[in-house]
């Protein structure tokens, strides 16, 4: 048996004798590689905190003490050393499978669930602060990547924590990437404190340099103020030290003598505490080391190579691709058009522009908030700036698009990728909210393409208007129609009839046009004859299409990508009521709930009522009623 399998808890890991742990660390590595090689999964983060995590767990005690881990890209090793190492692993991502993320519904030891950045030191000082009221004695820790520090809300939990508890131990994995290389001022500044070597001499003992000059054991005898002013004459303190924490590092996060030291100081301080542990991203997998891009979040890969499944020959592109692509042919017609990612260059399509076009591309990192006001200054400034972010990451940015780019009107155009299922990722990364958090702002326009040649289409539109216009588009390859040599711009509200039918009209939006097409042909079949709207807008809605269609049918079936509160569904019926039209409308999308995560997208819509069979059945059900109550033409 080897000594993974014989980790059943935190406890099995303590019980090991010191010179076991790399023997340990080795295991895990490759159990990690294996498993991610066929599920895909977050590689080169948890390659990189092996060692880290085991220490953690041979200093603390969860679920006692606490454990906040950022994003948790990084939360596989914590999985596999708290007696998750069994089948649930082997399909980890997968339906039946473990999350790819925390989740407090699957673990005790799993203290704070997330799968956007920025969360852990905020929640960690929550629960710090819920210890001191209630006067128990747990170990709180909060696990940051170096990446999470360019998020606003890390920033803002910093500035608390001195004033809110005494006792926190926060880690900075500093491994120089977050999902695409760091950017910004403080990455700077990490690697200013690594390379500085007076401060880490005087950082790492302080106390001792006093003794060796004169009249330094006055100045111990001070008190601890007195050290600090003193040392700032030698070397500025760090950022940390300014907000009332102590800082120690750099800390080699693959020696795990010096972790476990470092790690008990910090465990018993009377301070907070934040340790710099610098990893490496992907290490004991030389593929990941060179690629950790391509390996932060990988598709399935052979071992040997690295080498992910190459797609069939002629394949259609993927929809983020053809948003690069686009976007970079109408920039090099105009200036004014910039690109702005949240630290996604590759995952948005964006690195195509950033490639050829670098003057008008940038990135702010992980900054969702930031990326739509800095959007919003520029749209102020004669630029006509263009965000991809994915829709979930969007939301992090809510009141920047009502107040600083809607309120004024400013021109801004936001491309969504990841609408609809991120199936793998689960709940945090699904994009199905969208549609409802932005129909209810004044002045927006929101659309959702149906293939490849209406997204480019829809780049167009959105870039002639003056004003908010936000694009919705699925993750993966587009359907594979032909794309013109020129997008053109549509006409804003205008939905676009495919089929006419006189019992139904099946008004779908983006990915779910060619599943309403489907429809169509299979309701034929029962002697129903239905009739296709590819929606396009849902706002403005083409009222005057949906009029039409209200007066001519018995039932309209509404089908999105989308839940079905407050998406097209809901703006249908809306639409019914501002025409004063009595019409029976049918809502077919996700349920009003978190939808999990699981092996794919067909596998998830059948098990939430979304299958083909399922629709069709539901939607005759619906019919055979209405026709059985009313008068035939």
């Amino acid at each position: 048996m080897s000594l993974l399998e014989r980790i059943q808890s935190p406890e099995d890991v303590k019980a090991l004798p010191p010179g076991d742990l790399p023997k340990l660390a080795e295991e895990i590595r490759a159990r990690i590689i294996e498993t991610t090689s066929h599920n895909g999964g977050h590689l080169g983060p948890n390659l990189g905190v092996v060692e880290l995590t085991i220490a953690l767990h041979r200093v603390f005690s969860t679920p006692k003490d606490r454990f906040c881990f950022d994003v948790a890209h990084q939360g596989y090793v914590h999985k596999l050393l708290t007696g998750r190492n069994d089948g649930r692993f082997d399909r980890i991502r997968q339906s039946d499978g473990l999350s790819g993320f925390l989740a407090r519904s699957e673990s005790e030891h799993d203290a704070f669930g997330a799968g956007h950045a920025g969360t852990a030191l905020s929640a960690a000082l929550g629960m710090a602060s819920a210890r001191d009221l209630r006067g128990t004695d747990e170990s709180v820790v909060a696990l940051c990547g170096d990446a999470a520090f360019t998020c606003g809300i890390t920033m803002e939990a910093l500035n608390n924590v001195a004033s809110s508890t005494k006792r926190l131990v926060i880690i900075l994995n500093d491994n120089k990437w977050s999902i695409a290389k760091n950017v910004g001022a403080l990455p700077r500044y990490f690697n200013e404190l690594i390379t500085n070597p007076v401060y880490n001499r005087l950082n790492d003992d302080f106390e001792s340099f006093l003794e060796k000059i004169p009249g330094g054991r006055s100045i111990i005898k001070f008190g601890a103020k007195w050290k600090r002013e003193t040392k700032d004459f030698f070397v500025s303190s760090s950022i940390f030290e300014t907000y009332g924490i102590r800082y120690i590092g750099p800390i080699d996060g693959h020696d795990m003598k010096q972790l476990e030291h470092y790690l008990d100081f910090a465990k018993n301080a009377e301070q907070p505490v934040l340790l710099h542990v610098l990893t490496e991203k992907g290490r004991g997998y030389d593929v990941a080391i060179k690629n950790p891009e391509r390996f932060h979040g990988a598709s399935p890969f052979d071992i040997n190579t690295g080498k992910g499944v190459p797609s069939a020959e002629g394949s259609p592109p993927k929809y983020q691709d053809v948003m690069g692509e686009t976007l970079l042919k109408l920039a090099r017609h105009d200036a004014s058009v910039v690109g702005i990612t949240a630290a996604m260059p590759a995952g948005t399509g964006l690195n195509i522009l950033e490639k050829a076009l670098p003057e008008q591309f940038f990135d702010v990192g992980i900054a969702e908030e930031h990326a739509v006001l800095f959007a919003a200054g520029m749209a102020t400034s004669g630029y006509h700036p263009v965000c991809a972010i994915y829709s979930t990451f969007l939301q992090r940015a809510y009141d920047q698009i009502i107040h600083d780019v809607a309120l004024q009107e400013l021109p801004v155009l936001f491309c969504m990728d990841r609408a609809g299922l991120s199936p793998n990722d689960g709940a945090t990364h699904h994009g199905l909210f969208d549609l409802a958090y932005l129909r209810c702002v004044p002045g927006v326009v929101v659309m959702a393409p149906a293939d490849e040649d209406e997204l480019a289409d829809m780049i167009a539109t959105g870039l002639a208007f003056q004003g908010p216009a936000f694009i919705r588009y699925p993750r993966g390859n587009a359907p594979g129609v032909s794309m013109k040599d020129e997008p053109q711009a549509l006409e804003i509200g205008k939905a676009k009839r495919l089929q006419a039918g006189s019992d139904i009209d099946i008004w779908a939006l983006g990915t779910m046009v060619a599943d309403a097409e489907k429809l169509a042909a299979r309701l034929s079949e029962h002697g129903i004859d239905a009739g296709v709207v590819n929606a396009r807008f849902v706002k403005p809605l083409d009222l005057a299409l949906l009029e039409e269609s209200a007066k001519t049918t018995r039932l309209i079936v509404t089908m999105e990508d989308h839940v079905v509160t407050g998406g097209l569904g809901t703006a249908i019926s809306d639409g019914l009521q501002t025409l004063q039209i009595a019409c029976p409308v049918e809502h077919v999308g996700w349920p009003d709930k978190f939808i999990e995560h699981g092996s794919s997208v067909t596998r998830l819509r059948a098990n939430h009522g979304l299958s083909a069979e399922s629709i069709l059945d539901r939607v005759v059900q619906r019919y055979e009623k209405l026709y059985s109550v009313a008068n035939p033409r």
